[in-house]
């Protein structure tokens, strides 16, 4: 689905990279479809992909990025930097990692004090959206797409991790009256303090 994503969507990513700097670390890389749209002020990216098919893909797209960018198939759990980066990145990851609260505090742990989290997720909708998502949730969502959980509070576990949330908006990528549960995005900029 990475090869045929919008222009908004593109923009988007571009927008949530926007303005970082030095080492930084990407969680759930997949294909590699933010590689891209990293700044040169970037020195270096890790980028953490561990379904061995997507690490693939992520690899050949590291090779044409524009900034240094290695890909370790190691979950986040199994992965420990030797040193804290200056930013992490999750796009489009934490609605299906198995537990987003140990995930998050983990990569608090790997963030030097002031550095940031990036954020591009799904998120919990409000009302009919709301009903929607949470039967997808509970029926065949998360096994026809790769564990992913549409309904998740994800900028309050955000914050409950220890992050201060510093500027988030939601955008839609979907018209509303699109009956799918992933049809509104968070993006956002979080630090650890």
């Amino acid at each position: 689905m990475s090869g045929h994503e919008t222009d908004a969507m593109r923009q988007l990513r571009s927008e949530n990279l926007a303005g970082l700097h030095g080492r930084v670390l990407e969680i759930g890389a997949g294909t590699g479809t933010n590689f891209a749209h990293y700044p040169a002020t970037v020195s270096e990216v890790v980028a953490v992909e561990p379904e061995r098919r997507l690490a693939a893909h992520s690899r050949d797209a590291a090779a044409h990025a524009p900034v240094p960018v290695t890909v370790t198939t190691d979950s986040v759990e199994e992965f420990h930097p030797a040193e804290p980066f200056d930013a992490i990145v999750c796009s489009l990851v934490l609605c299906s990692v198995e537990n987003p609260d140990d995930v998050l505090r983990q990569l608090f742990s790997m963030l030097r004090p002031g550095g940031e989290l990036r954020y591009l997720e799904h998120i919990a909708g409000t009302g009919a959206r709301a009903r929607l998502q949470r039967f997808a949730d509970a029926t065949v969502w998360p096994r026809m797409l790769g564990n992913c959980h549409t309904h998740r509070d994800t900028e309050a576990a955000i914050a409950t991790a220890g992050f201060r949330v510093e500027n988030a908006r939601r955008e839609w990528v979907l018209p509303t009256w699109v009956p799918l549960p992933v049809a509104e995005l968070a993006l956002g900029r979080a630090v650890r303090p």
